[in-house]
């Protein structure tokens, strides 16, 4: 048997969750043949066959997580290592703890451990995604084996639900835990007087152009920094990271080259991006190579925020919901519209007044 295990999709991700299978179990498939649908951390993706041959077991089921270098299709054919690791007659195998119990025709060959807990890897999968400790589960499988129904029926005397984190949701997860271990934040907060603004104003494209404006003022806010070499990677072309939010988490598609590109160009893709991340049907390149983010969270709820940097970036800018205020004009009050900005900055790079300038460029560019 051959063996296909889940290559690196990108970037070193680390694992992968299944969409959709494309094939079946006994299907004879061809040379890049798109054999299942597998969304990482950035984006879905379809996965081709790496050669011609009969499907013999597929590693997993929908919405199960795959790790990068594990056993993704069997095919049919001499390789150097059966499905099992083992000579062919193994049907499966349960874990117990550190251990890996065999369980073979003739039945399950134990270990000296004790009282371990037997449970085939799905059925351990299973319990993880519904939140059932399997030592609390009475095993009714064979040899003294946890079975799936098992974990289901202790599940179902629970008056609560864990729902577990995939997809784009877990990669925020994995994302938030290593941001606050490695990121400086400091965020700045202030107001734009909108008053101005026509009522058929794009909103999302003069926010952009307002962004753009200000790396111009301020360069090094439009840049990554490298920790090791405790330096800063500026660049001329301004990458708007921008957050569109679903029901299924937050995707950060990129507005390339913000500063060069016309408004009915950017507003095309602005919508582009919306339907994609309805149908969660991001290419991986539209994920990547951001170099300063915008989120517009006003949108939805919210004034004031403390937006959170995705390392590499060292600035994100978040725009609140517009509201009419008293504000004094020429020394007499008067109500007008002002929109609340929240700048968030990575203070090992950047330093305050660095910031500020660019917060002002920001406002400057908005009032104009």
């Amino acid at each position: 048997m051959i063996i296909f295990r889940l290559p690196d999709l990108g970037e070193g991700l680390p694992d992968a969750e299944i969409i959709e299978w494309y094939v079946k179990e006994g299907d004879t498939v061809e040379a890049d043949q798109p054999l299942v649908s597998m969304e990482t951390a950035k984006a879905t993706v379809d996965i081709p066959s790496p050669h011609s041959g009969k499907v013999i077991k597929l590693h997993g089921d929908p919405h199960d997580i795959i790790q990068t270098g594990e056993p993704l299709v069997t095919f049919e054919g001499e390789g150097q290592e059966t499905a099992s690791g083992d000579s062919g007659t193994v049907v499966g195998q349960l874990e117990t703890g550190d251990e890996v119990l065999h369980e073979s025709p003739t039945g399950i060959q134990t270990a000296s451990t004790e009282s371990p807990v037997k449970a085939l890897p799905a059925v351990r999968a299973l319990a993880r995604n519904l939140g059932v400790d399997l030592k609390t589960v009475t095993p009714t499988g064979k040899g003294g084996g946890v079975t799936a129904d098992d974990v289901r029926n202790a599940h179902s005397h629970e008056d609560y639900r864990i729902v577990v984190l995939k997809g784009v949701r877990r990669a925020m997860s994995i994302s938030m835990d290593q941001i606050y271990t490695g990121v400086a934040h400091a965020t700045l907060m202030d107001d734009a007087d909108i008053e101005t603004w026509q009522d058929a104003e794009d909103f999302t494209l003069r926010l952009i152009r307002a962004v753009v404006a200000a790396c111009k003022a301020e360069p090094y806010l439009n840049a990554h920094y490298n920790h090791e070499s405790q330096s800063l990677k500026v660049f001329e072309k301004v990458n708007i990271g921008l957050a569109v939010d679903t029901p299924d988490g937050l995707y950060v598609p990129v507005i390339q080259d913000a500063a060069n590109r016309g408004s009915e160009d950017i507003r095309e893709t602005i919508n582009l991006f919306k339907d994609k991340a309805r149908q969660q049907s991001f290419r991986q390149d539209e994920l990547q190579d951001s170099t300063i983010a915008l989120s517009n969270y006003g949108t939805m709820a919210g004034r004031y925020a403390t937006p959170v940097i995705v390392p590499p970036k060292v600035a994100i800018v978040g725009v609140g919901s517009s509201r009419k205020s008293v504000v004094a004009v020429n020394d007499v009050p008067a109500i007008h519209r002002m929109l609340p900005i929240s700048l968030t900055f990575d203070h090992r790079a950047l330093t305050g007044g660095e910031s500020a300038r660019f917060m002002s460029a920001l406002i400057a560019d908005l009032q104009r």
